[in-house]
């Protein structure tokens, strides 16, 4: 009986394979629901589809079409007037700006990781910030029902809202194709080191979206999407290969929006902010990274203390010979926290990379290190502070 296969490498990258999979037509009986189809992406009038929000029956109709299109469909979808109220969007959009200016000040401000310097701004947490600076507002903002029905469509109930303020000036610089959080945001050496299975699960763990805070035509560099290439299995590989982002720069899509329009899509998409070139307009986005309520431990256990207790003796064994290295490997990741994630990225940005360094990884560097248990304590002291919200 012959194994599935357990992990992907890079033979796994078929370009024909990928061609045909992103050609695939969305007629638009497969979504009745929908006003129309731009581009092979669904776009729903939420004026019209918010009355299916009310009633049960229509509910779960109008959440299963979403589901289908994220999962086996083209993977994304816009929301028309998601946020109805212009009034609301632009006393968010008033908030933000402030908070742009104020953490630019302060020497704070979370500059855009693609983009050239001064460029763009981003606000990291800005749901955090809008509750806690106008908890009115927020509620009138995120209390959206078309808003909460997508996440609730991918993710079911119980999930966890973030989000982060895009904003991308005339010349702000277009991304790379990539996918995203989970595995998008590991190197390649990482991404290969998961089972195919985890590829395929990562998709599921989280939904994108964004909500546009103002008019944003094409020459602003809304989302560039590529529709059916979630479904690519080997894609957490693949987007980083050039002649997957060829194709992606030829085939690639975009949805014009207006303010208060959302747009969700499944984070295994090829995706890419396109190029602002505008001459005036100030594209601002709200992005929401939503996550499922299953990616949680069954206890909660203090992994700092934890890892305190062993570092000496971790340590000492190390210096006799007594531990070999894949035994040190084994007692640090069943100790410390080996996933960088959730942090508080004002003050634990991602510095050279797509993540900030993991309580493990402090750990391991430590120990290669030679740093006292004394020393190590400080550092894992600082280490938490900075990844307190």
């Amino acid at each position: 009986m012959s194994r599935p296969q357990v992990y992907f490498d890079r033979t796994d990258c078929d370009l024909d394979a990928f061609k045909a999979l992103i050609a695939q037509p969305l007629p638009k009986d497969a979504v009745p629901r929908a006003a129309e189809v731009v581009a092979r992406v669904p776009v729903y009038d939420m004026d019209v589809c918010g009355a299916d929000l009310e009633d049960p029956e229509a509910r779960r109709g109008l959440l299963a079409e979403w589901a289908w299109v994220l999962g086996e469909g083209p993977g994304v979808f816009v929301q028309r007037n998601a946020v109805p109220e212009p009034e609301v969007i632009d006393g968010v959009t008033a908030l933000y700006t402030r908070v742009i200016a104020d953490e630019r000040a302060a020497g704070a401000g979370g500059a855009d990781h693609f983009a050239a310097s001064g460029a763009n701004d981003r606000i990291w947490n800005s749901l955090q910030k809008l509750c806690l600076a106008e908890p009115a507002l927020f509620v009138r903002y995120f209390g959206a029902p078309a808003i909460a029905a997508a996440a609730e469509a991918w993710l079911g109930p119980g999930f966890q809202m973030t989000a982060q303020v895009n904003l991308v000036r005339p010349g702000g610089a277009a991304q790379e194709a990539h996918r995203d959080y989970h595995l998008g945001f590991q190197t390649e050496e990482t991404a290969l080191s998961y089972p195919a299975h985890v590829h395929r699960l990562s998709p599921y763990l989280t939904l994108q979206g964004g909500i546009a805070h103002g008019p944003t035509p094409v020459e602003s560099g809304p989302t560039q999407l590529l529709p059916w290439s979630q479904q690519f299995g080997p894609g957490y590989l693949a987007y980083r290969d050039p002649a997957f982002r060829a194709v992606f720069d030829e085939a690639a899509v975009q949805i014009p929006l207006e303010k208060g329009d959302a747009l969700f899509f499944n984070p295994a998409l090829f995706h890419a902010a396109g190029a602002n070139r505008s001459a005036d307009i100030q594209r601002l986005v709200n992005l929401m990274q939503v996550s499922s309520p299953f990616g949680r431990a069954m206890e909660a256990l203090d992994r700092a203390a934890m890892a305190r207790a062993i570092y000496p003796h971790l340590q000492r064994m190390v210096a006799d010979g007594s531990l070999r290295p894949a035994q040190v490997a084994a007692a640090i990741a069943c100790t410390a926290e080996g996933y960088p994630f959730p942090s508080n990225l004002d003050t634990d940005p991602p510095i050279g990379g797509l993540a900030p360094e993991s309580q493990a990884a402090l750990m391991t560097r430590a120990l290669s290190e030679g740093q006292t248990p004394e020393d190590f304590s400080v550092a894992l002291a600082a280490h938490g502070a900075r990844r307190a919200p």
